[in-house]
């Protein structure tokens, strides 16, 4: 699966300001479908005001409080899909997980971490759907058996809730990380792999055994003692490269 084919599904939402805020998690995550379902008035009425253009003071205020917390992700809200109900919603998924907190013998018996499910749905076919319920009430229990499964966030018992949008942004960090080609950004450290520290520790005493170093037949010791250091040490390959450089120097100057 993609981070195409994820859906965030909020169904029920009731504060203007959480849709925003997801709108901006989402496009900060790649993913850009989010769909809303049963949808609390005031959220209809701005759905209204994005379609018609309408000059209602009340419409608006709604509009201006997901704008300002959308940030630039503003696009997002404004292509997002609007159902009547969850089941409606959901219909076109291969794969619907809800997200809850509550357990019990009504709920679902099989529940992931957000960072287990990433990593099951990489490994299977998509579309998905990631449900988050009313920010008061959550999703309800004939909402959950829409739900293939239920995954929850491990949180403190001492203070278990969360910010609707906080609970998208765990989601979305994890399916981030797992479905993403993982491309090294500009800077970011990646340690050597066990190939090139091989090519390192070989550069650096051949370079020792040029000049002389080896007085005593110890050149396969160090090497194995060279490779478990700069193992341990956990170099990024530019690190690597500038250790090299300074053994090919010092043979140079002797």
């Amino acid at each position: 699966m993609l981070l195409k084919d994820i859906k965030i599904v909020l169904n029920r939402v009731s504060e203007p300001g959480n849709v925003g805020a997801v709108c901006r998690v989402m496009k900060n995550m790649d993913l850009n479908e989010l769909r809303l379902a049963c949808l609390m008035p005031d959220i209809s009425g701005a759905i209204a005001t994005t379609r018609l253009d309408s000059h209602l003071q009340s419409e608006r205020m709604v509009i201006e409080k997901i704008y300002a917390r959308a940030v630039h992700a503003f696009d997002i809200w404004e292509n997002a899909c609007y159902f009547d109900n969850l089941a409606e919603c959901v219909k076109d998924c291969s794969i619907v997980v809800g997200t809850t907190r509550r357990r019990g013998h009504k709920r679902k018996s099989i529940s992931m971490t957000p960072r287990a499910l990433a990593e099951w749905l990489a490994k299977h076919p998509g579309p998905a759907a990631i449900v988050f319920g009313n920010e008061r009430t959550g999703l309800e229990d004939h909402e959950l058996e829409l739900c293939n499964f239920a995954s929850h966030i491990p949180v403190s018992k001492e203070h278990p809730s969360l910010n609707l949008s906080h609970a998208v942004q765990i989601y979305a960090y994890e399916l981030f990380l797992a479905m993403e080609a993982q491309n090294p950004v500009k800077g970011e450290w990646q340690a050597m792999t066990q190939e090139e520290i091989s090519a390192l520790v070989s550069s650096i005493t051949s370079t020792l055994e040029n000049i002389g170093f080896y007085k005593y037949p110890n050149k396969e010791f160090q090497a194995r003692f060279l490779h478990d250091v700069i193992s341990r040490a956990g170099l990024a390959d530019r690190e690597g490269r500038y250790l090299k450089n300074i053994f090919v120097k010092a043979a140079l100057k002797d």
